[in-house]
C-alpha cells in the first residue's frame, strides 16, 4: 500500500512544480506580452489623436460652410416668396430655438410671416382626442361634413386650416368670418397657443416637427395626428412644408411618419435640415416649388430623394432672325426675251 509519506511527497512535487512554473512564466513570458501591450496602446492613441484631427477639421469645415450659406442667404432667396403670406404651425416639442432663424429667412425671401400656432402637448393626448373632435364638430361651419372616418385630428386639422390659410390671393390677409372663433376656441381649450395674427390668412404653411420622435404606446398616433394637421393645411392654402432635424426622419419621426402616409407623402413636402443655414434656403425653395403645384422629400435622412429641389428651369424663348431683304443694288433676275 502506498503511505501517507508518499502522498506528502507527491503533493509537495505538484506545488513545487506550479511555483517554478508561475516564476518562470512571469519572467519568461512577462515581458513579451507587456511589450506587446505597449505597442498597441501607442497604435490607438495615435489613431485616436488622428481622428480627433480629422473631427475638427470637418467641423471648422462645416463651420465655415454654415457661415458662408448664411451671408449668402438673402440673395439665395432674394424675392423668392415675394407676395406670399406664410404660417408656422409647430408640432409639441418642436425646437424653439429655430423659431427666429426660420422667421428670418422667409423674411428674407419676401414673405409676410402672419404667426405661430403652437399645438400643446394637450392636443394629443389620448384622452382629449374626444374633446378635440367634438370641438371640431361644433367649430366646423353650417352644412360642412366631414369625410367617412375622419379622426378627430383629421377634423381638428380642417377647422384650424380654414382659420389659418387658404387658396385664393384675395382672401389672403383677411380673417375668415365662417373660423372666426376657431383659433379662441382651441386656446380656451388649452389645445394651442398663438403668436401674432395667424388669424390674418397664409397662402402657405410650415408645419415644425418635434425635436425629438415621440415615444410610447400613443406614438404612432402623435405622428398621425400632425401629419393629419399638415395634409389639412396643405388642401386649404396653396402649399404646406414640414421641415425639422434628421431626428424627424428617422424611424418613429413625424417626417418619417409623412413619408409613409399614402397621399399626404404627394402633396406636402418635407425637409429634415431646418437647423443648418443651407436646409432653411431649402425650406423656402420647397415653399416656392410647392406654388408651382410639385412636392418633395428634402434633406439628408433616409427617406430625403435630393438635398433640395431641382433647379427652375427658366422658358426660353426662341429669337427668330429677320428674313433677309434683297438691296438696293442687286441685279434683277434677268427675262427670258425667246
Amino acid at each position: 500500500m502506498i503511505d501517507f509519506r508518499y502522498h506528502l511527497v507527491s503533493i509537495v512535487a505538484i506545488f513545487l512544480a506550479l511555483t517554478v512554473g508561475i516564476v518562470l512564466g512571469s519572467t519568461v513570458i512577462q515581458d513579451p506580452i507587456i511589450e506587446s501591450t505597449q505597442v498597441t496602446a501607442e497604435t490607438l492613441k495615435k489613431e485616436n489623436l488622428t481622428l480627433r484631427a480629422e473631427m475638427a477639421a470637418q467641423q471648422a469645415r462645416e463651420d465655415g460652410n454654415n457661415t458662408f450659406v448664411a451671408s449668402a442667404t438673402a440673395e439665395l432667396v432674394e424675392r423668392d416668396l415675394a407676395g406670399e403670406r406664410v404660417v408656422v404651425v409647430e408640432a409639441p416639442g418642436a425646437p424653439t430655438a429655430l423659431r427666429d432663424p426660420l422667421r428670418e429667412v422667409l423674411e428674407l425671401a419676401g414673405a409676410t410671416y402672419t404667426g405661430r400656432v403652437s399645438l400643446t402637448d394637450g392636443f394629443l393626448e389620448p384622452e382629449q382626442a374626444g374633446v378635440v373632435d367634438g370641438l371640431a364638430a361644433q367649430l366646423a361651419p353650417a352644412g360642412a361634413a366631414f369625410p367617412e372616418g375622419a379622426t378627430p385630428y383629421d377634423k381638428a386639422g380642417t377647422v384650424l386650416a380654414a382659420a389659418l390659410v387658404t387658396n385664393m390671393r384675395p382672401q389672403a390677409g383677411t380673417v375668415n368670418t365662417a373660423a372666426s372663433t376657431v383659433l379662441s376656441a382651441f386656446q380656451e381649450g388649452g389645445f394651442i397657443a398663438v403668436s401674432g395674427e395667424p388669424a390674418d390668412r397664409a397662402t402657405l404653411a410650415i408645419v415644425v416637427a418635434p425635436a425629438l420622435p415621440y415615444e410610447g404606446e400613443t406614438a404612432e398616433t402623435m405622428n398621425g395626428a400632425i401629419v393629419s394637421v399638415s395634409g389639412a393645411l396643405d388642401k386649404a392654402g396653396l402649399g404646406t412644408v414640414m421641415t425639422g432635424t434628421t431626428a424627424a426622419s428617422a424611424t418613429g419621426g413625424v417626417i418619417a411618419a409623412l413619408l409613409d402616409s399614402g397621399e399626404e407623402t404627394s402633396q406636402v413636402s418635407s425637409v429634415d435640415t431646418l437647423d443648418l443655414p443651407s436646409g432653411r434656403i431649402v425650406v423656402v425653395d420647397a415653399l416656392r416649388e410647392q406654388l408651382g403645384g410639385q412636392s418633395g422629400a428634402y434633406g439628408i435622412g433616409s427617406g430625403a430623394t435630393a438635398f433640395e429641389p431641382a433647379p427652375a428651369v427658366p422658358a426660353i424663348t426662341p429669337s427668330v432672325t429677320p428674313l433677309a431683304t434683297p438691296s438696293a443694288t442687286s441685279s434683277p433676275v434677268a427675262s427670258s426675251t425667246g
